[in-house]
């Protein structure tokens, strides 16, 4: 993954940088919001010229007939500031949403180009926790802080210029207070509070990398008693957190004491400057009111712009960490401008030859100089112990990775042997049905649990494939038959259950060949016979291949080969 070190700022230009769709939507919402904010002030200031209005009404009388338009104005603004404010509000959040819908698509598609690689020798459960931890954060980012800077920016030059229109001195004061309470502050926070924000999200991600763990093998810790070590695990992830939320409030409380005591010497220190310069001539006694009453009632936005570097950090960390991901180079490109294969179905001898090809892990080998011939219309068995590469052959075979050295040639129709390199993706993946040791079941129906093996297949043709699968009287059975809709994971299925929807998937996708790793490893005698049963009657038109470390599953091949 490309690591580099990139300031708040460009990394919110970035992620702005993905959405440029939105970017007069987010300029109304910035122009919605000033306008409210400054609504909010002239509300006080609009009555400070009323009260200014009363104490000159008493030398002269005529002028207590505008206190009643006055009024009416204040009514009539505050009015206007609910609507803007409203309107600021339903832009940032629609904004907000629009753009997590957008990343959430472009990390998807991403993860789509990095996988299988991306997870296959990371802890699953903490990446994605992870990712879906930073999208969530960057809701706060784009609905809470982009538009806020730039309202505090916009308020603050506009408040400074009519503070100015008072008195000059009083509105060079007055913006030295802005961008030391919206800048200055929150900038020598945010350094400070760097490092604790870091390790609390990594800490955050871990912890519910961790609860998602203990959730999927909750079984096992109940079975094997370990419910007490794991809650004693979970207790001191829990006071490590803590710890590192504590260090981020004690930040949080510094900022908004110092915050706080600034306002109150800047308000006191303008009010000071127009006292003496009333005293001098310079100004009159309305202009003392409304510099005052615009310079206390005027912090509101760069207040909240400090007040939002508690959750900036954080968010920034997240948005790197999603960058990071959308820069990342997968390990295997797709190919499209290669061959279309049509996989040989009149070969009379081998449809897949594997010539003394070598693979390894980060430098560890997983398989080493392999050759043999997969023959066409029949069952190979791979056996071997665990560990020996059985499982990392077959994803070669479907080119999860590319191989260190040798070749692996398909036989196609028209083009003979074809190097799998030169294949391209979608139609080598078209032409092999994969079935994984471990399946992964979502929540939805069983149809549409099997329907992914072939997203457009009609009823007829679901039901067809479970029937090969030996699946369908056990779904015939329930209440609501293919409609039955299957928990998360598969919880309310047994691990047989689970594999025969694996298989029904595979005999949809209808591919010529068939790539089973361990299809029995967690089951039982009853189960395995079922499965390898199904597989010897359903798959008479397939060429398989099979890895197991079981003798009594690779029992139904035709032939076998020693890994």
């Amino acid at each position: 993954m490309k690591k580099t070190e990139q300031s708040g700022l460009k990394i919110m230009l970035r992620l702005l940088g993905l959405v440029k769709q939105l970017t007069f939507l987010m300029i109304f919402a910035i122009i919605l919001g000033t306008l409210g904010h400054l609504c909010g002030i002239f509300v006080a200031v609009i009555g400070a010229e009323g009260i200014a209005l009363v104490a000159q009404s008493v030398i002269n009388p005529m002028l207590a007939k505008t206190i009643g338009n006055i009024m009416g104005l204040i009514i009539a603004v505050a009015l206007l500031k609910g609507l803007f404010h409203y309107g600021e509000q339903y832009c940032n959040h629609y904004i907000a949403f629009k753009i997590l819908a957008i990343l959430r698509q472009r990390v998807f598609e991403k993860l789509c180009q990095l996988c299988p690689a991306k997870f296959e020798r990371k802890d699953k459960s903490l990446q994605i926790a992870i990712i879906a931890n930073d999208l969530e954060e960057l809701e706060k980012l784009f609905a809470h802080t982009i538009s806020q800077v730039a309202i505090a920016a916009l308020v603050s030059i506009i408040m400074s210029i009519f503070i100015s229109m008072q008195y000059r001195i009083a509105g060079i004061l007055a913006a030295i207070a802005y961008v030391t309470i919206g800048g200055m502050i929150p900038a020598s926070n945010e350094l400070n509070s760097e490092e604790a924000a870091i390790n609390y999200r990594a800490g955050f991600g871990r912890m519910n990398g961790f609860i998602f763990g203990i959730l999927y093998g909750m079984d096992d810790i109940i079975q094997f008693l370990a419910g007490e070590k794991t809650l004693k695990k979970l207790n001191r992830k829990s006071d490590r957190l803590a710890q590192d939320k504590s260090e981020l409030v004690v930040y949080e409380k510094k900022q908004k004491l110092l915050t706080n005591i600034a306002i109150e010497a800047f308000s006191l220190i303008i009010l000071g400057v127009m006292f003496f310069a009333y005293n001098d001539g310079k100004v009159n006694f309305e202009q003392v009111m409304l510099a005052s009453v615009a310079m206390m009632t005027s912090f509101g936005p760069v207040v909240a712009l400090a007040s939002i570097t508690k959750n900036f950090n954080q968010a920034v960390e997240s948005g790197k960490r999603i960058l990071e991901l959308l820069e990342e180079e997968p390990e295997v490109d797709e190919v499209f401008d290669g061959v279309s294969l049509e996989m040989a179905t009149n070969a009379k001898g081998n449809i897949v030859t594997v010539n003394n090809v070598s693979f390894s892990y980060d430098g560890v080998a997983a398989v080493k100089e392999k050759s043999l011939t997969i023959p066409k219309g029949k069952i190979l068995g791979i056996h071997g112990p665990s560990g020996v590469g059985k499982s990392s052959f077959l994803r070669l075979l479907m080119r999860f990775w590319n191989v260190d050295a040798g070749q692996i040639h398909y036989y196609d129709n028209e083009d003979g042997p074809v190097t799998v390199d030169y294949i391209n993706s979608a139609s080598l993946r078209d032409n092999i049905s994969f079935v994984d040791k471990q399946t992964w079941v979502f929540h939805g129906t069983l149809a549409d649990n099997i329907a992914i093996g072939k997203l457009d297949a009609t009823r007829d043709e679901i039901i067809a494939a479970a029937k090969k699968a030996s699946i369908h009287d056990f779904i015939a059975k329930l209440s609501q038959g293919y409609d039955t809709v299957v928990g998360e994971n598969g919880f309310t299925l047994t691990e047989g259950e689970k594999q025969r929807i694996a298989l029904a998937r595979a005999f949809l996708h209808d591919g010529k060949l068939m790539l089973m790793d361990e299809p029995t490893s967690n089951l039982d005698a009853l189960n395995e016979g079922i499965i390898l049963k199904s597989i010897k009657e359903g798959a008479v038109d397939k060429t398989v291949v099979i890895v197991s470390h079981r003798k009594s599953t690779i029992g139904v091949a035709d032939s076998v080969i020693e890994f």
